[in-house]
């Protein structure tokens, strides 16, 4: 079963590839795609920044797939990556595509759209293998995509490339890795695919931005990530509400499974943690689980159960020797 638009068909993305030899094309009472790059590079990088999913990826895979911002898909509900159904529980849109009268997600606002792209590929585990590339390899993160399924034009991989050598998206991946300030807007709803409008907006929340919120809470730092700790009493949702985040920002920096308390003085990450610790290995101690080494290393789980050759979900012994950072090869 295919989870995407049928623009991912070999003559709709041939011909879109096409047209996108040239950055001067219009298209009528429409954005061209120098418009559509001015307009969404700024989401595009601060995702980058949130979930790690190249900035370039983002922009070429909504080129592609929404016609850069044209299709009624991503006219009339805001869907410039495709996505079905499958689940969602917002508003819908139905349109003829691989089959009859199909479901797709509609949104709000596009940028709604290119969060939940984000959260698509970082909450399914057959994507979990581009996370451990280089962020700036956008050409493995191409050809990836199409290994995981994501599209079935077998000329998926080049037709991506293409447009981000063409229109050097990849200098978008740059400006996030050399710090540059990203432009942000405001969250007009939750990210979570359900479906409530929030009452509230609120800022992205920045580095800059945390000391200067939560009243007595410390913000403090971590194989450069910035944490509080757990007092009596606090849940992810308190703390989220309290910081300026959203509560699913909580559960998956700290890879947390919904409703699980925390405990008093536990760490609680307010940025995803990262591919690799600050030093090499780990001496396990009497009563660590795997859990509390990633949240003490700022190091993502699934990573170090894959680096120790171990199954997810088992726990290491007192002495075992943990690997902490990717092998050089």
């Amino acid at each position: 079963m295919k989870l995407f638009s049928g623009t991912f068909r070999f003559g709709f993305m041939a011909g879109i590839a096409l047209l996108l030899l040239s950055s001067k094309v219009y298209t009528q009472g429409g954005l061209s795609l120098s418009e559509y790059i001015e307009t969404y590079k700024d989401i595009a990088m601060e995702e980058m920044r949130l979930h790690g999913i190249p900035a370039s990826i983002k922009l070429a895979q909504g080129i592609l797939e929404s016609g850069f911002g044209n299709s009624d898909l991503a006219v009339i509900a805001n869907n410039h990556f495709g996505i079905k159904c499958h689940g969602w529980q917002g508003r819908t849109f139905y349109k003829d595509d691989d089959e009859v009268n199909e479901c797709f997600r509609a949104y709000d606002d596009p940028l709604q759209s290119f969060r939940d792209h984000s959260e698509f590929l970082t909450g399914r585990p057959r994507y979990a293998a581009l996370f451990d590339l280089e962020i700036t390899d956008y050409k493995g993160w191409a050809r990836g995509l199409r290994q995981a399924g994501y599209a079935t034009n077998p000329r998926y991989p080049e037709l991506l490339i293409g447009v981000i050598e063409r229109n050097n998206l990849y200098r978008f991946d740059r400006k996030v890795i050399e710090g540059a300030p990203v432009a942000t807007r405001e969250r007009k709803t939750d990210r979570r695919p359900a479906a409530t409008p929030r009452q509230q907006t609120r800022q992205p929340a920045k580095d800059s931005d945390f000391p200067t919120v939560g009243v007595g809470r410390e913000i403090r730092e971590n194989n450069r990530i910035r944490y509080v700790q757990a007092r009596s009493g606090d849940t992810p949702e308190s703390i989220a509400d309290e910081l300026g985040l959203w509560s699913w920002e909580i559960y998956r920096y700290n890879e947390l499974d919904r409703g699980q308390s925390l405990r008093p003085g536990q760490i609680v990450y307010l940025q995803p943690k990262r591919r690799n610790a600050q030093q090499n290995w780990h001496v396990v101690q009497e009563g660590e689980t795997m859990y509390d080494i990633s949240q003490k290393y700022g190091v993502r789980i699934r990573l170090l159960y894959r680096r120790n050759n171990m199954e997810e979900g088992t726990q290491p012994q007192p002495g075992q020797r943990l690997q902490l950072r990717a092998r050089v090869r």
